[in-house]
Order: structure tokens, then sequence, then C-alpha cells
């Protein structure tokens, strides 16, 4: 019987589908972007990373009146428009759905009575709201920079200064305008006391710059992703005997390269080969048998490519 192929997607259809399942999950994390706001922030008067820092401090000092939602509109949809000439279009884009879903988000969360799941920390505490406000944001930071995109504000800005020189790292300038943010928030959530003069609290910066120290702690590790493992660099003179066992124990290929020892002149092979990092005792009992072996190890924060059609 003759065969039946199914025809492959086209090209532009097949293009449209991984944006289209980004931004489904961009929206997504804005909406837990707003409810982390609302749960953990809100009630316990410090400022969080970035654009959304400058605008819960506006919030505060206006009593409510003016939202973080339509200052977030007011910034971003500026930078991303600037975003999409300047940097990169399809980061605009994704960008600017984040920030449109997380100002809708907002607006909706504060006519909804969510105070039974609020944590007011009323004061005492209030370090344990800020580590979880800060590890909800560095979550949703590093998805979205997997994605391409970015929660806007500061974030924007941040990839335009690196981009423009590169040789600045995007978290170092992100975090001087953080740390500008907490040392501005001193003076906002200053005090009055009984007489009407204003008492001055660090609080609100430490909070400040612990939610950014969390954030980054675990944007950074879902940067990384979770597929990390250890790269093995191996100079020997029984690269099949190795090979053969890397196979039949680890299940893993491996690549073989010619060389030659710079003391010796003699031929060698360099067997590189990358594995899970809970096989490096199975790894090193493998290389202990053989004499004329040297290795060395280094960390790989990610493996990709597509591996599922090898046989």
């Amino acid at each position: 019987m003759p065969q039946t192929t199914t025809p492959a997607p086209s090209g532009a259809k097949a293009a449209w589908k991984p944006f289209v399942r980004d931004c489904a999950v961009i929206a997504a994390l804005a909406v837990l972007f707003a409810l982390n706001y609302r749960l953990f922030i809100v009630r316990n008067r410090f400022a969080p990373a970035g654009i959304n820092g400058i605008a819960t401090m506006i919030e505060y000092k206006t009593g409510g009146t003016f939202s973080v939602g339509y200052f977030s509109l007011i910034v971003n949809v500026p930078l991303c428009v600037l975003a999409f000439f300047f940097i990169d279009r399809m980061f605009a884009v994704k960008t600017f759905a984040f920030c449109l879903v997380y100002a809708a988000a907002v607006l909706v969360f504060q006519n909804i009575d969510l105070s039974a799941f609020e944590y007011d920390a009323q004061g005492v505490d209030t370090i344990f709201p800020a580590l979880i406000a800060g590890a909800i944001g560095g979550f949703v930071y590093g998805l979205c920079l997997r994605r391409n995109a970015s929660t806007g504000g500061a974030d924007v800005v941040a990839k335009y200064v690196s981009k423009r020189d590169p040789l600045l790292n995007f978290f170092w300038v992100n975090f001087a305008i953080n740390a500008a943010i907490a040392a501005v928030s001193y003076f906002v959530y200053a005090v009055p006391d009984a007489a009407g003069k204003l008492t001055y609290d660090y609080k609100p910066v430490c909070l400040c710059m612990l939610y950014c120290l969390m954030s980054s702690m675990v944007g950074n590790a879902i940067l990384r992703g979770a597929k990390s493992a250890l790269k093995f660099m191996i100079i020997t003179s029984h690269a099949a005997e190795i090979e053969e066992e890397i196979v039949a124990r680890l299940k893993h290929g491996a690549t073989r390269l010619a060389a030659v020892g710079a003391y010796s002149n003699a031929p060698r092979d360099v067997i590189v080969c990358v594995v899970n990092k809970r096989q490096i005792v199975e790894f090193k009992e493998i290389l202990q048998k053989y004499d004329n072996t040297f290795t060395f190890v280094e960390p790989v924060n990610e493996t990709i490519g597509n591996f599922k059609h090898v046989k």
C-alpha cells in the first residue's frame, strides 16, 4: 500500500504557535504578579523592585487614589513603543502584553475583597511577606526573560542600556535602579509622630533590598534552567573502552576528538561527554579503571537541543 504523509504545517502557522503559547504563559504570569502585589506588598508598606516600586510609593502617598495599574500603563506603554523600535520587536510585544494584563489584573483585584488571603504583618515580622513576594517576583521575572519578555519598567531600561553597552551586565543595571528606589523609600514611608514630626525608618529600605535580593536569586536560578548537568573532558588512550562503558552504563553518548600531548607529542583522544549530576559517582568509577587517563569537570547551566528522535 502506498504510504501517506501528513503535510507539515505552513511556516507562518508553525512560527506563530510558540508566540501564542508564550503570550498565554506571559498573561498567566502577569495575573500572578498582580496577585503577588495585592497579597504581600500593599499592606506591608515597602516598595518592590523596579517601576512597580515607584508606583507603590505614589499609591501610598496619594492614599490609594492613584492606582499602580494606571501608573504601569502610563510608564510602560511608551517604554514598549521605544523597545519596539530600538531593542527588539518581539520583546516589546510580549512585554506590552504582560504590562497590559498586569494593569488590568491590578485594577480588578482592587475591587475584590481578598482580605482573607492578604498577608498583613502589621509591622511585625515583615521580612516574611518580603521574602514571599520576592520569590514570586523572581519566578515571574525568570520565566518572562526566558521567553524574551519582561515585566516592563526598569527591565526595559536595563535591557536598552545593556544593548547600547554590552559590557554592562543586565542585572547590575537593574540592581542600580532598584538601589535608588530603595533609597527613596526611606523618605516616602516616614511616619509622623504625635507632634506631627516625621520619623524615618530604615525598615522599608531593608525590605525593598531583601525583595530585590530574593527576586534576583530566584530569577537567576530559573534563567540557569532546570537542565543543569556536568561536562567531562577526558584525555585518554583508552577512548574506545570508556565510550563503550558510557553508553552501556550511563546511557549517554559522547564525542571523540583527536589531540596531541604538548609534553610527549604522543597522540591522545579527548572525549567530551555531558551527564546528569547524579551520575558523577558512576562516571568516576568508570574512569578509575584506566591508566593514562586525565579528566576535568565543568558545570553546564542547561542542555539545549532536540534529542527525541535520536535512536
